[in-house]
């Protein structure tokens, strides 16, 4: 286990300044572009596969960071750069993450790989669960996946929405109901291999923020896979499945499901983003206040405007140590008894959206013009309270998990 401690080590601090290079250099000069265009940064992504940022290799070392700051810290300098730019770059790690989490070591092996690609040639991936009808729901998801015994393969069919690169990336990853008697439990995930037929890409969403992040409907038509294609095997889904059977009749204890597993991994890394976007907002609103001068004196002479970037930067920091205890816990298997995980990325994001909106205020009408990143930034932040559970469900989670509810 990991010492605890709050100083990043050498190396540590070297990876985080080759990052906030890289997103000062290369991110932040193409941001407003990419916003506008409202399209994917693939020579971006290309840049960051280029320097080793984009890619297994580099992913693998932050996550497996015996700290467990490695990916909240990297997280936070490319968020820092531009959120959507950043989430072009890092959202290929959630369909990782979902098969890191619920995969054998063949399928990690084989499928990663793909989902990246390689420097003179990017690919992405997406992580498929949300629905139409199945957000927050998740035991209201339709998405069916059946099994043909004759030929060892899984029939899929339904609609994913509000996917991450879906529908153009070389790999997804879909969550699927295998037993709809089991609610959320009976749940599986399953790896949709490059241009597998019946997969196809519904509608492009045009989003309020992160607009050069990629986000459609995946649909789903008698999408036919290997059976080698369900994450963790058979064997395992059918001892998972007979568990879960076993444990709804005595009316008992709660089970994981595939899709909450990748979300419980991954929300303090969404935290570590709020905290990178709130922080680039605090800086700009720092040093405008600094420049900018009314009646005579710097505006950051006001108690008014001083007050605020005292409470901005208060909140931010808090908001990072919330991030770095859940990691911390999360890398040396310390559970999460008071759900610190929906903690960390509840603050965090609730802190992202009210700094970016006191930054545009600081600014004044500039901060309300496309002149200034605030107004990007704030934005952008909205997200952060919505994706991988709103800020009322992590609110849920926590007071169940405080309470001993059953969280579904």
């Amino acid at each position: 286990m990991a010492e605890f401690t709050m100083e990043l080590n050498d190396e540590q601090k070297e990876v985080r300044d080759w990052l906030h290079g890289f997103a000062a250099d290369v991110i932040r000069p193409a941001a407003a572009e990419w916003d506008e265009r409202e399209e994917t940064p693939w020579p971006v992504i290309q840049e960051a596969a280029k320097v080793g940022i984009y890619s297994l290799d580099f992913y693998a070392q932050q996550y497996f960071d015996a700290s467990g700051l490695g990916i909240p810290m990297a997280m936070e300098e490319l968020f820092w750069g531009d959120a959507g730019i950043a989430l072009s770059i890092v959202g290929t790690g959630l369909a990782a993450v979902g098969v890191l989490a619920n995969g054998t070591e063949e399928q990690i092996g084989t499928w990663i790989p793909q989902m990246y690609g390689d420097a003179n040639d990017v690919k992405v991936a997406a992580f498929c669960s949300s629905e139409p009808d199945a957000g927050s729901d998740v035991a209201s998801m339709r998405t069916r996946a059946v099994y043909d015994e004759a030929k060892d393969e899984w029939v899929i069919n339904g609609t994913k929405t509000w996917a991450t690169n879906g529908g153009i990336a070389n790999v997804h990853v879909v969550v699927a109901v295998v037993d709809p008697e089991l609610g959320s439990k009976g749940h599986a995930s399953f790896i949709i291999p490059p241009n597998t037929p019946g997969l196809s890409q519904g509608q492009k969403f045009k989003k309020h923020g992160i607009r050069a992040s990629h986000t459609a409907e995946v649909i789903l038509d008698q999408v036919r896979v290997p059976g080698s294609c369900l994450l963790g095997g058979k064997e395992k889904l059918d001892e998972r499945l007979a568990r879960a059977r076993e444990k709804a009749k005595k009316g008992g204890e709660r089970v994981k499901n595939a899709a909450m597993a990748t979300f419980e991994a991954s929300r303090p890394a969404v935290g570590a983003m709020a905290v990178g976007t709130a922080r680039a907002a605090y800086e700009v609103a720092l040093e405008y206040a600094q420049t900018r001068e009314q009646f005579g004196r710097p505006i950051i002479d006001n108690q008014g405007v001083a007050f605020q970037l005292a409470d901005m930067r208060t909140q931010i920091d808090a908001a990072r140590l919330l991030v770095w205890r859940a990691s911390w816990m999360a890398i040396n298997g310390k559970p999460f008894t008071a759900a610190e995980g929906s903690m960390s990325k509840l603050f965090a994001s609730e802190t992202a959206k009210k700094v970016t909106g006191q930054a545009i205020q600081i600014l004044g009408g500039n901060g309300y013009t496309r002149e200034y990143p605030v107004e990007r930034m704030h934005r952008d932040a909205a997200i952060y309270t919505i994706f991988e559970g709103t800020s009322e469900i992590q609110r849920l989670v926590i007071a169940r998990t405080l309470s001993g509810m059953p969280i579904r």
